[in-house]
């Protein structure tokens, strides 16, 4: 025995191939270590569990196993070994090995199945026997068991039990079939097996009828209905609707509560069977009203459900989620067909059932609700404004009493009522939106937001397209539910945080959606009552509540605040107050709401309006240190991006001094600059201790921000301390690498090195942001690489050439990258320098292998794009050895794992060859020494089957380049002449090069497969569509593809449809007034 024997020495027994016999017992005494938490050996047990499972002939011991076994785990260990050794071996397995397993599992599951105690008792035992049995099914049936179904139906019709078992069988194998196959087995078998019990399903389905018209055995009865539900997606329809099965569900067991559940499911997936003959309308008519009738007897369309699903049993919370189901799945099917007169009263009962089902405190239940509201809203939204539209007017009046614009008024009267429940919903559940940052917790604390629920956003995306399709059905009846309900939260009936957050994103998600009129006279009263409310409520808590809600609102409603000066000022002046207001989340709220109704309504700022002395900006500068005085530095810099946006304005009517409000909004952080720079005039040390190096990059990050925003006048604040800026990254870099050489590359992780580093990059962003804006007047680009280009060379680029790797900053490549995008030409010159600098450094840090450096990789490969798109000269004006270094990391690039990397690559190759192809007194050189590698590169990535998705840029260049051969516009010899035969030319020397190449590579080509392919590379007939289909097919006759997903190599058609979708999803949001949130809209005045 194992306990006398220690577990080490039974499992070595049991692993030893040669003992004849099997002890069953000592695998029991393993199993139980095992399985046992506190035993000392259950690690050496595990251990030897995995490793005798792994034994290529242990599944011939499954059955002394199943037989002998007194632990019920040892016994699903012999089921486990039998499971993988169907799976992975069956095909190897002699046929009388094969038929033996087979007899020994069918015997099994009838010997448990036919016993009614036995069943109970080992019921997991026997599912996982029946899942054996439905693994053997899948590699033997039909072909090698074509008796199954029938013996099956036969064997049922004996004994009740057993029947109940056979059912489960039945319904696993149609889930195997039917939804778990697609990565198990391949395609003509699932298309076999489908066939096959199609064929024989008449079989299956009298079964099926002899049992729900017969038996009286509960459970059978109840896994009869879970069988058949599993086969009605797929089985003729004749079985559905030409015999007395629906009649059957509807009126036998629906009513029936311990057989509702299941009789649901099945009339669900009938009720949701679509693009089926208009014939089948009045059958779905008919049972649609008939369920309805039914489910009256429970319960009627006025109950409210909310109590009953919150306090109902398991079985009853089951039931209201499957009535969602049916309703949604019948009316997304069906909605047409049941809007007749005979069943318009049907069709409205459901709805207003539905309004009742997602009235429901349940999540899951609301989200398959909306779908259907989201639908019908749709439907009706479209059907009106069809029949608004210019030019439809003529068309329709010419129908007579039967034209389409009476359906579309008769359409939305008569959903009406059922639309007002709608709404009613919809505002009472609207899901919260990204821009709130203040919650209510598990505590029923209100705290700041930490992380962003993906799934209620995209909820609150549907609501928000839902409730404004409602908007605009019936924009009077929104108004005057939102305003009862803001009402009874002012009067404090049914005022709660919930009430007030749902009724608020709900009215911030409309905007748009009314006219300007309607909208105005509705929003003065919602901002005043939410205004009065603030005032009226007491305690922290409510006051932030309210104040994360009046922000939201006010964000969401531009357009209102640009048309009223007063409101918005107000809005305005709230939101200085709240940014005094120290609860979590409020000031956040306060800042991000400025900066949206800054962005939106900047004029306004800059302006000067009715009733005012100044533009409110110039006020603003000068009582701004009062209002940022409580906030954070985040909170501050979002504060300076914001009134930057403002001045950003420089439109006709903008008549303040933009460069004097610049100078004054920078004040303070230009004071406190100012005394740094004194205090490291005196003492040079002041500059890196912590504090003031926490100090520099707070300011730092301030000017970025408002950079940002501002535009290219922040070219009169970077002059006051550019040489400044330079001095102090000089110190941070000198101190940084003095640091190094004295400790060592470690010294990097020293927590003093890293925040320097922090406060170079911060100062490497301005000025990245800095060039990205720049342009005339105030920054043309000729000043800003005249004056801004030689002082930053030698602190920027001198101290990144210098430094241990480790140590460089990828934003100096950002930066230099940005500077050639933005100053093209009027840079070339300094080009040479700076890649002399920045070039072979980079190269030898990235190549070493395809994971150090990240961050350098990209900027790397955009440097050397921006240079080859706008200093494409400047590539040879370096010396040879670097040119050779440019192309070879271009090619070394495209063949980076890294898709956004290899992209790059291909896309600068592309871009160089064209440029060479354009410039003639180096052409034939750069073709002489590169052209023939990069083919044979190009051709390399292209079968390495790692990068597929760069599959149309593979095309594309391997095009571009035969072609330019074929054209005779490569005019050297691509061949070592001396060695050539006579008369040799290019087309012909690279026809067979690239012959010779592929034969050698892919031993399975023959040569006239080879020929073939070549002979189609050169054909200057071959459009890009063409010569991509040529290589796709060539691609695919490769050993190496034909074994594996190639939808790689389809992707651009893919991404194409991907984008057509996309633009037509965005051509309907444009189209729907409100769909776009303010946010997203460009504003054409500004």
């Amino acid at each position: 025995m194992a306990t006398t024997m220690g577990i080490e020495a039974a499992a070595q027994k049991l692993l030893n191939p040669n003992v004849e016999d099997f002890d069953v017992l000592l695998l029991d005494d393993v199993v139980t270590a095992a399985y046992s938490s506190t035993d000392p050996n259950r690690a050496m047990a595990n251990k030897a569990l995995i490793a005798l499972q792994e034994m290529p002939d242990v599944w011939t011991k499954a059955d002394a196993i199943l037989e002998r076994a007194q632990n019920p785990q040892s016994r699903f260990f012999g089921l486990q070994v039998l499971d993988d050794a169907i799976r992975t071996r069956w095909k190897v397995l002699p046929t009388e090995q094969r038929n033996g397993i087979k007899n020994y599992v069918v015997g099994k599951v009838i010997q448990v199945s036919s016993d009614e105690a036995l069943a109970t008792s080992e019921k997991v035992f026997l599912s996982k026997l029946n899942l054996t049995l439905v693994q053997i099914l899948k590699q033997e049936w039909p072909h090698n068991w074509p008796s199954f179904i029938p013996d099956l139906v036969g064997s049922s019709k004996t004994s009740e039990v057993l029947c109940e078992n056979n059912m489960q069988i039945l319904k696993l194998l149609s889930e195997e079939i039917f939804d778990f196959s697609r990565d198990q087995m391949v395609t003509q078998k699932v298309k076999k097996m489908k066939e096959s019990l199609n064929s024989e399903f008449a079989a299956i389905y009298h079964l099926c009828e002899f049992i729900l018209d017969h038996s009286q055995r509960p459970s059978l009865l109840n896994v009869t209905l879970q069988t058949l539900q599993r086969f009605l997606t797929w089985i003729p329809l004749g079985f559905i609707f030409q015999t007395s099965l629906v009649e059957t569900l509807l009126h036998k067991f629906f009513p029936e509560p311990m057989f509702r559940n299941d009789a649901l499911d099945c009339l669900t997936e009938i009720g949701s069977l679509a693009d089926l003959e208009p014939d089948y309308d009045p059958i779905f008519r008919k049972l649609f009203s008939g369920f309805l009738a039914r489910l009256g007897n429970i319960f009627s369309p006025e109950t409210d459900l909310t109590q009953p699903f919150e306090n109902g049993s398991e079985d009853e919370c089951i039931f209201i989620q499957r009535l969602a189901l049916f309703l949604t799945g019948f009316l997304k099917a069906h909605l047409k067909a049941l809007e007749t007169p005979d069943t318009q009263q049907s069709l409205i009962a459901g709805l207003f059932y539905l309004v009742r089902v997602s009235e429901v405190d349940d999540v899951e239940i609301f989200r398959i609700c909306l779908e259907a509201w989201h639908m019908l809203a749709h439907d009706l939204y479209q059907t009106e404004s069809e029949f608004k539209r210019p030019g439809h007017l003529t068309s329709v009046l010419c129908l007579g009493n039967n034209g389409g614009a009476t359906s579309a008024a008769s359409r939305k009267y008569m959903y009406g009522p059922v639309l007002t429940g709608v709404r009613q919903v919809m505002i009472a559940k609207m899901a919260k939106p990204e821009e709130v940052l203040i919650v209510e917790d598990e505590n029923g604390d209100i705290v700041r937001e930490t992380t962003k629920d993906t799934d209620v956003i995209a909820q609150y995306k549907t609501m928000r397209e839902t409730l404004v399709y409602l908007t605009h059905l019936n924009c009077d009846d929104t108004e005057s539910i939102m305003l009862s309900k803001l009402t009874a939260q002012v009067n404090g009936t049914e005022w709660s945080w919930n009430n007030l957050n749902t009724l608020c994103w709900a009215i911030g998600s409309i905007s748009g959606a009314m006219t300007e009129d309607e909208e105005k006279r509705f929003l003065v009263t919602v901002i005043k009552d939410l205004l009065g409310l603030c005032e009226q409520k007491r305690g922290k808590d409510n006051k932030a509540v309210i104040a994360s809600n009046i922000m939201y609102v006010v964000g969401q409603y531009p357009r209102f605040l640009k048309a009223h000066w007063k409101f918005l000022k107000t809005v305005v002046n709230k939101l200085f107050e709240f940014m005094h207001e120290v609860h979590p989340g409020v000031q956040d709220m306060a800042c991000d709401t400025f900066l949206k109704i800054a962005t939106k309504c900047r004029r306004k700022f800059v302006t000067l309006q009715t009733d005012e002395r100044v533009p409110f900006i110039s006020e603003l500068v000068d009582i701004m240190p009062s209002i940022i005085s409580d906030l954070e530095p985040h909170q501050v810099q979002a504060f300076y991006e914001a009134v930057g946006c403002m001045l950003s304005d420089k439109g006709p009517a903008v008549t303040v001094d933009r460069a004097e409000l610049l100078e004054k909004l920078m004040e303070m952080p230009n004071r406190r600059w100012k005394m740094i720079m004194e205090q490291a005039n005196t003492d040079v040390e002041s500059l890196v201790e912590p504090n003031t190096i926490r100090e520099i990059i707070k300011i730092l990050k301030t000017n970025n921000k408002t950079c940002g925003s501002i535009g290219s006048i922040y070219a009169n604040q970077l002059q006051t301390f550019f040489m400044d800026v330079l001095n102090v990254y000089k110190v941070y870099s000198e101190r940084i690498s003095a640091t190094i050489a004295r400790q060592g590359p470690g010294a990097t992780q020293l927590s003093l090195v890293r925040t320097l580093r922090s406060a170079k990059k911060e100062v490497l962003r301005l000025l990245v942001v800095f060039i990205e804006k720049s342009g005339p007047p105030e920054a043309d680009p000729q000043a800003v690489a005249q004056g801004f280009i030689p002082p930053v060379l030698d602190p920027i680029l001198g101290d990144y050439q210098r430094n241990i790797p480790n140590s460089r900053d990828p934003e100096v490549l950002t930066l230099f990258a940005t500077v050639i995008d933005k100053l093209k030409g009027h840079i070339l010159n300094d080009v040479p320098r700076i890649m002399d600098a920045v070039f072979e450094c980079t190269l030898h840090m990235i190549t070493v292998n395809f994971e150090d450096f990240p961050e350098h990789r990209i900027c790397f490969f955009e440097f050397i794009r921006a240079i080859n798109s706008n200093c494409f000269q400047a590539l040879f004006n370096i010396p040879p050895e670097h040119q050779k270094l440019v192309v070879d990391s271009v090619v070394w690039a495209m063949k980076h794992t890294e898709r956004n990397i290899s992209d790059t690559g291909l896309n600068i190759l592309h871009e160089l060859l064209q440029n060479v192809g354009r410039t003639p007194s180096i052409s034939q050189s750069f073709y002489q020494q590169y052209l023939l590698a990069l083919i044979q590169d190009v051709f390399a990535v292209m079968t390495d089957r790692l990068h597929k998705s760069g599959f149309k840029m593979h095309a594309t260049l391997l095009r571009y380049m035969f072609h330019l051969v074929q054209k005779n516009q490569v005019t050297v010899p691509l061949f070592d002449p001396p060695n050539a035969p006579l008369g040799q030319s290019n087309p012909s020397f690279l026809r067979e090069h690239i012959s010779n190449l592929l034969i050698q590579s892919f031993p399975n080509l023959t040569r006239s497969q080879v020929s073939k392919f070549v002979d189609g590379m050169f054909d200057l007939k071959m459009e890009l569509p063409m010569f991509k289909t040529h290589l796709r097919d060539f691609l695919i006759q490769l050993k190496e593809f034909s074994v594996e997903d190639n939808s790689g190599l389809y992707g651009e058609e893919l991404e194409k449809q991907k984008r057509q979708q996309l633009i037509a999803q965005e051509a309907h949001r444009n189209a729907v007034p409100g769909l776009l949130k303010p946010s997203e809209i460009i504003d054409e005045d500004l």
